[in-house]
């Protein structure tokens, strides 16, 4: 049968063709069809009609231009939707049966053309069908298995690029050296040193302090003879810390402060360049402590400076070694958690060591815990949860300096946002900032997303998890895991069920269900990223702390806990701003005197803090 085919935007005739002589996209070269050319025809399904037929490139080919199902399917049924918009647009059209049962559309010059054949919608809801099986082939475990490799497979920081890795044998049980033949580290896998090596070069650029510290320091090696043992997150932004220290003249052990953010190709790298680093993303308990415990327990080697996120190592090494303890000349930390621990040693009388406070020095409170936290925990929530911020209902328990950070990014992507807070002086700042002020009793029914960033411990409990509506999406930005009674959710009635990588459904007996996100433990180090800018002024305000104790004369820092010199903070300060081409304003000797003040600075006092 020789068939014409009509044009929709002209009558005009064209060569016939024995289509059946022809392969399907032979026939369509000749008739002069491109797909561009047919889409461009085709009127868009309206509202996204579920029968409509998938685009080409989604389609499988199919086995051959003969009949059968698989025909609606291929190349050639591209140009059925044609004939359907001239029957549409067309009403002289007049309608004939094709004789191999479809339908063909006569126009009023007695030209043929085949219309859509009614298989081309069975076949596509078969083949969404056979889709929704397939997890029950996969199996739940095989599921989620691939869902959590799909959303974490990256070479970016923003998750290990090990995370796809199907080793499941613990890196304890490995024996694992590095291409100089040392074995004194625990890591992933250490044949994955050259992506931490990217990751940690691209870092560089973003920490220009660090890189100009070195350059300035490294000629007179101001920690040379420091052996510090270090215990904090493991990122491409702690390994350029690590690797400046060693510049400076210090040896360096290193464990994790967290079991979810170390990165493994990170990790690996340190270990290829000769840092001994005990970590891997997904440690167990036991697995935290033990790292720990392989950095300080090392024979013919005495640590003389700590440097700590959240007291876990301080707290081991006091517990566990008194007298190794009593040879530390420093300790530096930089977490709520852990000033707090090392005060209350303090006020015991228990506390034999110098220690400097880097969390409430000013460089770390308002660059790391507020610039920080406004762009990570919208980082953080989109990674794990893909979710729209604007017009949901939000509370963040503490307006503290994270809590800051977190409202005004919420508040800017239009989300409506609650405040719980205890100190009068932050819940005042927070009306003024234009948030409502709650007890969390009065909004855990209505609101989408908890967030806790107070640094205390049971601040949403079992209670309030109960009361929550569902779907709500639970987090916490505090360094600590005690602020979400996750304890209290490992039950027999609830269930829990991973979701991808951090994200967990716990569902209630009646259905319900809360998204909990790292376990309860920090969000933005564990699902995504920080800024590596803002974590060159913590990790700069860290060495800077560790060159003043380790040099400090004798009696200069007695057995107590001291703010970072205001000096010094403004040093930090300075190495960053060439970054952004700032140029400071210079005192005169009248306007200095006049101040009271020396030109070079401090231009704060002590006291000063925000």
């Amino acid at each position: 049968m020789s068939v014409q085919v009509v044009s929709a935007a002209a009558t005009a005739k064209v060569p016939e063709v024995e289509l059946k002589d022809l392969s399907p996209s032979e026939a369509e070269r000749q008739l002069g069809l491109s797909t561009a050319a047919v889409g461009a025809m085709v009127p868009p399904a309206g509202g996204g009609d579920p029968e409509a037929p998938a685009p080409a490139a989604e389609r499988p080919p199919a086995p051959g231009p003969g009949s059968g199902p698989m025909a609606a399917l291929s190349p050639a049924a591209g140009k059925v939707p044609q004939a359907s918009a001239m029957k549409r647009s067309d009403p002289h059209h007049q309608h004939q049966r094709h004789r191999d049962g479809g339908e063909a559309l006569v126009s009023p010059d007695g030209t043929v053309t085949e219309a859509p054949r009614t298989v081309k919608k069975i076949q596509f809801a078969d083949q969404k069908q056979e889709f929704n099986k397939r997890p029950t082939k996969i199996g739940r475990r095989s599921l989620s298995r691939s869902i959590s490799q799909s959303s974490t497979d990256s070479y970016s920081s923003a998750a290990s690029y090990t995370d796809s890795s199907d080793d499941e044998t613990s890196p304890r049980d490995k024996q694992q050296k590095n291409s100089k033949g040392s074995s004194d580290f625990c890591v992933k896998n250490i044949k994955q040193a050259e992506f931490g090596r990217r990751e940690i070069e691209i870092a560089e650029q973003e920490m220009p302090a660090l890189m100009a510290l070195r350059k300035r320091a490294q000629g007179e090696k101001p920690l040379a003879g420091a052996k510090i043992v270090g215990c904090t997150h493991i990122t491409a932004q702690t390994a350029v810390l690590m690797e400046t220290l060693g510049a400076l003249g210090a040896q360096c052990r290193w464990a994790a402060c967290n079991i979810y953010s170390t990165l493994n190709e990170v990790a690996a790298a340190l270990a290829e360049s000769g840092f001994p680093v005990f970590a891997w993303k997904g440690e167990s308990e036991d697995d935290f402590w033990w790292c720990i415990d392989r950095c300080v327990n090392v024979e013919g080697w005495q640590p003389n400076m700590i440097l700590d996120d959240g007291g876990d190592l301080t707290h081991w090494i006091y517990k566990k070694y008194p007298n190794m303890f009593k040879k530390i000349k420093g300790i530096v930390e930089e977490s709520v958690t852990g000033v707090h621990r090392l005060y209350q040693l303090s006020k015991a009388g228990k506390l034999c060591v110098p220690a400097m406070n880097v969390n409430d020095s000013v460089t770390k409170q308002k660059f790391d815990n507020l610039y920080c936290c406004r762009e990570s925990i919208l980082d953080g929530l989109k990674r794990t949860t893909d979710m729209m911020f604007g017009g949901k209902q939000v509370v963040v328990c503490g307006y503290g300096e994270v809590g800051k950070g977190c409202c005004a990014a919420l508040k800017a992507m239009g989300s409506i946002v609650y405040v719980t807070e205890i100190d009068p002086i932050c819940a005042l700042q927070a009306c003024m900032d234009g948030f409502r002020l709650v007890k969390l009793n009065e909004v855990i029914r209505q609101v989408d997303i908890v967030i806790t960033c107070t640094g205390n411990k049971n601040v949403v409990t079992r209670e309030h998890l109960d009361r929550m509506k569902n779907s709500c999406i639970v987090c916490n930005m505090g360094h600590s895991n005690t602020e979400i009674d996750v304890a209290s959710l490992r039950t027999p009635e609830l269930t829990w069920e991973r979701v991808r990588s951090q994200v967990d459904h716990v569902i209630w007996p009646d259905g319900k269900r809360i998204v909990l996100l790292a376990e309860g433990r920090l969000l933005n180090l564990s699902c995504s990223t920080v800024p590596t800018f803002v974590l060159s002024i913590t990790a700069t305000t860290q060495a800077l702390a560790l060159i003043e104790l380790y040099n400090a004369p004798e009696g200069r820092y007695k057995q107590d806990v001291y703010l970072l010199p205001k000096k010094m903070d403004e040093y930090v300060a300075s190495l960053h701003l060439p970054t952004f081409d700032a140029h400071l304003t210079e005192l005169t000797d009248e306007q200095a005197k006049y101040l009271g003040l020396n030109k070079n600075g401090p231009f704060k006092p002590n006291y000063y803090r925000y």
